[in-house]
């Protein structure tokens, strides 16, 4: 259930910030006519841009004359909208923008501020990835967890109060920073309460409750059209979930690698059907490790980096192609139900994938085939917007594959004292990739297939790196022995060539 909410949170201000259409407040034409047209009123007071469409910025300075002569000899100069602006479709959504009185998007020189603020969410999912990964190492994975939830809750309710854009962009920051932390320990979470070969499945499953939430989201946008109130829905049955504080465990492996190795054993047998005795004295305990350590060694440094670009590359395409939706020509909430759906059986297909071909492969191939559709979009016509929305369906399924299998290698790759930096590290890249994401779209009014080929190069570079590393296989066994050759002490260690595991059930 709390892995739904993130994507409401993520997603929202695709409809909380739309550019909507809108013109320049047109009362001032009652003062030289008492009963206008519609017609009339655009056509007097509403300039023309280059592609016939009416400024939403711009009127005409009115001056004392009749309609006819108006229309004769028109304006000599206009200027920006005296009073406000006007909306006319007819289910229009209520934007924050609109809520803020139009002062800050709908104004021409500022209308980039939208995909600012999507950047500075990013920059709090930076900011979460590389504090909560740390605090989570130290304090544990639960209480980062229920810490993370609580944060999302409270700032996320609080956007909805924001005064003005600039309070929304900073409460967005920090829902961001919650929304990061709550999901890096969870994955950890999940991942260590399973063993190595079944940690595709809570992966998997937590990635289709994401895209659960994302479907959830275009209902409850096209049905909420007041801001406040679908940002209130989307946040505020965080709140309800505060009963994880009695049923949500820690992790044994965490326990066990910090030395407390009774609550360990008494967590497992409150979740364990039967724990062998043997398997009580199978417990390798390391101090943890730092960022350092994942580049002492050359074998785990290539591994590192080369994970680190999978990461941001995968991450700048998915977000590019996510919050961009309004770009390829249908309904956007229909974009966002079918950009939500085909996510399910991306994340679904990789249990069976990644055990029939390989972590590698897998990963390799998904970003291959997502940074080709991108590069394929930028050679259709913008006329074609069927074509051009099946291959960001496409690119979407293999880029939501992608980012699993980057979840699960990950986690697989490096060891438990390990684990929590390492996943740390590659977050922070990709919510690098998350900042940049929005502000390569600014590159359009350059040229519009500009955002596209960076979009399609850079996962395509990134596959290509992915079958340059050493398989999960190969390297499961070796990484702990170049942990211990890094002259790191140990309180417990097993005097085993296999890597072994804490206890048998886990």
């Amino acid at each position: 259930m709390p892995r739904k909410l993130p994507a409401c949170l993520m997603f929202g201000q695709v409809f909380m910030v739309m550019d909507v259409t809108h013109h320049c407040y047109t009362s001032c034409i009652y003062a030289i006519s008492s009963n206008p047209t519609k017609e009339h009123e655009l056509n007097v007071i509403i300039p023309r841009n280059t592609h016939g469409s009416y400024k939403g910025c711009h009127m005409d300075v009115p001056v004392d004359l009749d309609i006819d002569s108006i229309l004769e000899y028109g304006f000599n100069f206009t200027e920006q909208c005296q009073v406000g602006w006007v909306c006319p479709s007819e289910r229009k959504p209520m934007s924050v923008t609109e809520a803020c009185n139009c002062i800050v998007i709908l104004h021409l020189s500022l209308r980039k501020l939208n995909d600012i603020s999507q950047s500075i969410y990013m920059l709090g999912l930076l900011l979460g990835a590389v504090i909560s990964s740390s605090l989570s190492d130290r304090i544990g994975r639960r209480p980062v967890t229920l810490l993370s939830m609580l944060m999302m809750g409270a700032f996320g309710v609080g956007v909805a109060f924001a005064s003005n854009f600039y309070v929304y962009m900073a409460l967005r920051c920090l829902v961001g920073f919650a929304v990061s932390g709550f999901t890096i320990s969870m994955l950890a979470l999940g991942t260590e309460w399973v063993g190595v070969s079944y940690r595709t499945h809570p992966v998997a499953t937590s990635f289709c409750c994401f895209s659960i939430g994302q479907m959830a989201l275009a209902g409850l946008a096209y049905g909420v059209r007041k801001w406040k109130l679908l940002q209130i829905a989307g946040s505020a049955p965080m709140f309800g979930l505060f009963f994880y504080i009695w049923v949500l465990p820690e992790s044994a492996r965490w326990l066990a690698m910090k030395g407390r190795i009774e609550e360990a054993k008494k967590l497992l047998q409150r979740q364990c059907v039967k724990i062998s005795k043997a398997s009580h004295q199978n417990c390798w305990i390391s101090k943890s490790g730092n960022i350092l350590d994942l580049f002492r060694k050359p074998r785990l440094r290539k591994t590192t980096l080369i994970m680190c670009y999978a990461w941001f590359g995968n991450s700048l395409v998915y977000y590019g192609l996510s919050l961009n939706m309004g770009s390829f020509g249908l309904d956007i909430y229909l974009t966002q139900l079918v950009f939500g759906a085909v996510e399910i059986p991306a994340r679904f297909g990789c249990v069976f994938l990644l055990q029939w071909f390989g972590r590698k492969k897998c990963q390799g191939c998904f970003l291959l085939l997502g940074g080709a559709t991108c590069l394929i979009i930028t050679c259709i016509p913008k006329d074609l917007p069927a074509v051009v929305m099946t291959l960001a369906v496409i690119g979407k399924f293999a880029l939501s594959a992608s980012l699993s299998t980057s979840c699960v290698y990950c986690a697989e790759l490096f060891p438990t004292v390990l684990r929590q930096t390492s996943l740390g590290l590659c977050s922070m890249l990709a919510r690098m990739g998350g900042i940049i994401s929005p502000l390569v779209g600014l590159l359009d009014k350059y040229h519009y297939a500009i955002s596209m080929v960076i979009f399609g190069s850079t996962p395509v570079i990134a596959g290509i790196l992915c079958f340059q590393r050493h398989s999960a296989k190969s390297f499961r066994i070796t990484q702990r022995q170049l942990w211990l050759a890094s002259g790191k002490s140990s309180k417990y260690v097993c005097s085993v060539s296999h890597p072994p595991r804490l206890f048998t059930c886990c």
